[in-house]
């Protein structure tokens, strides 16, 4: 009856996995990853072993999650979303790229544009002081982010940064009240703009601004 005909359609080699698609990859290795999937290839769509989709693609550290599309008859479509640099930190001569969860992405020459460099003490990272650094970088607008030289902090509750354009430090304190404490750092610069000097917003209800 009905029952058979759906299984014949199930099993059916018609329907066995022929194409791989790897989307979102930049920094991944996409022909690598395919690679390590087509162990599945002529596998029936209904009998695909996802749990070892799923060990391969933890083999790849710089991705951060993934989904899965299967896209009838014979296509499995795999989404990938990236790890992406938060700061970079010198190792060795060379700059490491690491991640918000302190995954290192790999290491680069010279500082990115853009990304700003930790100045740590040669601690295992992620620390304490490394996770209070990276939450004010999340927490900043990105065009803040953008301008941040270096981000420096000896413990979670003095957190430091330098900014590009200008000879200019922010003294943020803790990553609590960040979202504050990035509105007062935009007014405050709205007031003295480039001066070379210092802002304090360690207490959100109080910026200041020393000249240097």
């Amino acid at each position: 009856g009905d029952v058979g005909l759906v299984l014949v359609a199930v099993f059916s080699p018609l329907l066995a996995l022929r194409v791989i698609r790897v989307e979102g990859a930049s920094t991944v290795d996409a022909a690598a990853l395919t690679a390590e999937l087509e162990a599945q290839l002529g596998t029936p769509l209904a009998l695909i072993d996802y749990g070892r989709i799923d060990d391969t693609l933890q083999g790849f550290p710089l991705i951060r999650s993934y989904s899965m599309e299967t896209v009838p008859p014979d296509t499995i479509i795999v989404h990938i979303v990236e790890r992406e640099p938060i700061v970079v930190v010198e190792r060795d001569g060379a700059y490491a790229l690491v991640d918000p969860a302190g995954v290192v992405l790999g290491s680069t020459a010279a500082v990115p544009p853009g990304v700003p460099l930790a100045m740590e003490r040669g601690e295992a990272i992620p620390n304490p002081a490394f996770d209070a650094a990276v939450q004010v970088l999340l927490a900043l607008p990105a065009d803040l982010r953008a301008q941040v030289d270096t981000v420096s902090a000896t413990t979670r509750d003095d957190v430091t940064l330098t900014l590009v354009d200008a000879d200019q430090t922010v003294r943020w304190g803790s990553a609590d009240d960040s979202a504050e404490k990035a509105a007062l750092l935009a007014a405050l610069r709205g007031i003295h703009g480039l001066t070379p000097g210092t802002f304090d917003v360690s207490a959100p209800g109080n910026g200041i601004f020393r000249a240097a």
